[in-house]
């Protein structure tokens, strides 16, 4: 039965030292002797080698982007589950899908230990709670084609272990991100993504260069899927939908970006096109109406290249 995870000190002792992140940074060792200039220097030097361990990784992340685009091909989510730091990157990654693709709130989900409570206040005991993990994924009703993306900056923490372990149970795809080798997480997930930063600028406070390289790492998951799933069209997020002023002088840019008009132009295809820049970028690149392009779209998946590249061949 899963309950909450119980440690000794001693055990918890025996633990952290075998971690990377938790260990001291020799190069910081005088940090509180230095100038305020020195301080943010050698936080710097530190954030430095945080792309190139990610750079590391970069084969074993397109794996993963491979299995998120297949399962969210097949109808699948994409969930994100994490504590603390690890907890709130991942909601922030979900919560940002959602007007940059034009993607629904179920889409990609983030879950946190402790619940909406955890993402301000941190909640005693809550990545520890095993059972929790489990039944965070059973409360959104997670299924075999769903895709599920443990963080863990330590990689043992026992709430995001158990999600993953669940998760295998039910067949659905999983992915654990962690900054230390070795790790339960990376044996409990069927992706491992390990970028191995080093020790923090401030022992433990893996917020810094851990909670960085997750954040690249969730970036290049969410944005590299959305690319293979025709979220974009060149480097333009074209699945940009109006909904408020803000939005919508970025829908103009970004149709002007897209075909050379002018701003009247787009404005007018926007129109037209009920305030899809996808849909008005293809109307105004090859003539056809509304009706047409969403059409045309819907044969190519969505793929506004395609979409184009058909209508000229015709």
């Amino acid at each position: 039965m899963l309950h909450q995870e119980q440690f000794t000190t001693a055990q918890l002792l025996a633990q952290l030292s075998k971690i990377v992140s938790e260990g001291r940074n020799p190069d910081t060792m005088d940090i509180d002797l230095l100038s305020t200039e020195e301080v943010l220097k050698r936080i710097n030097q530190e954030d430095q080698k945080v792309a190139l361990a990610v750079r590391d990784c970069i084969g074993r992340i397109a794996t993963a982007v491979d299995t998120i685009v297949a399962s969210l091909q097949e109808g699948g989510r994409l969930i994100y589950i994490g504590a603390g730091t690890s907890g709130r990157l991942g909601i922030l990654d979900a919560v940002e899908c959602r007007p940059t693709f034009s993607v629904s709130d179920q889409l990609v989900q983030g879950i946190i230990a402790g619940g909406e409570t955890a993402i301000q206040h941190a909640v005693e005991g809550a990545e520890d709670d095993r059972a929790a993990g489990v039944a965070d994924l059973k409360a959104i009703h997670l299924n075999r084609a769903d895709v599920v993306v443990g963080l863990t900056a330590s990689g043992r923490t026992p709430y995001v272990v158990s999600a993953l372990q669940y998760a295998n149970q039910l067949g659905a795809p999983t992915i654990s991100i962690t900054c230390n080798p070795d790790s339960p997480v990376i044996d409990a997930a069927d992706i491992g993504l390990c970028a191995v930063v080093g020790p923090e600028a401030l022992t433990g406070s893996t917020r810094m260069k851990s909670g960085t390289a997750q954040k690249l790492i969730l970036n290049m998951l969410s944005t590299a899927s959305m690319i293979r799933l025709g979220k974009t069209y060149q480097n333009l997020m074209v699945d940009v939908n109006a909904t408020n002023e803000k939005l919508r002088a970025r829908a103009i840019r970004i149709v002007m970006q897209a075909t050379d008009c002018s701003a009247d132009a787009a404005e007018t295809a926007l129109s037209q096109a009920d305030d899809r820049a996808k849909l008005a970028i293809l109307m105004i690149l090859t003539g056809v109406s509304a009706e047409q392009g969403e059409e045309l779209l819907l044969q190519n998946d969505g793929f506004l290249r395609r979409a184009v590249e058909s209508n000229e061949k015709s």
